[in-house]
């Protein structure tokens, strides 16, 4: 296997579920059955094995980070010292327990992964950044940037982009 996750075969019912379901998650079956023009039995089961097969992966709420007094974003360029499988795993397993890294990508670049770092403001990013981030296996160096303001954001509706920090 070559760690390529499995695509999933789907019609256009599916696709109007999935689409449907983005946009708003908290609808009922019946109501969803209904936009994608269904009727409810069918739509359950078709609902079940888009779960099953890990299409829809869950359901969460969508909150807004300013109005929690965390709406101060940084982009964090971050170096390793050490691309073997060994430092990347480090590296990836260590990543996932800092709370404020919200996103996480291994790039192809002059720098080795992209953190999105959302933090209350700036003073509080700088500790995160030297006491967190810089303290990850295999740091060597980092370069960060400042969202001024956010425009589209995963999870929240096009058009209507927030101010970020």
């Amino acid at each position: 296997m070559d760690g390529k996750p499995k695509t999933v075969d789907m019609d256009e019912f599916d696709r109007r579920i999935i689409a449907a379901l983005v946009e708003d998650g908290r609808m009922t079956v019946t109501d969803l059955a209904a936009s994608v023009g269904l009727s409810k039995t069918p739509c359950q089961v078709r609902l079940k094995r888009l779960q099953e097969a890990g299409v829809i992966r869950g359901f969460r709420a969508i909150v807004d980070p300013a109005k929690l007094g965390m709406d101060h974003i940084a982009f964090t360029e971050v170096k390793l010292s050490d691309t073997r499988e060994t430092a990347l795993r480090d590296f990836n397993a260590a990543v996932r327990r800092i709370p404020e890294v919200e996103e996480c990508h291994m790039l192809a670049s002059n720098f080795d992964y992209l953190l999105k770092v959302r933090t209350a403001d700036i003073r509080r990013y700088r500790i995160v950044l030297g006491e967190k981030i810089s303290a990850l296996p295999h740091v060597a160096s980092t370069s960060t940037f400042v969202a001024m303001e956010t425009v589209l954001e995963a999870g929240s509706a096009r058009g209507r982009g927030g101010k970020a920090g």
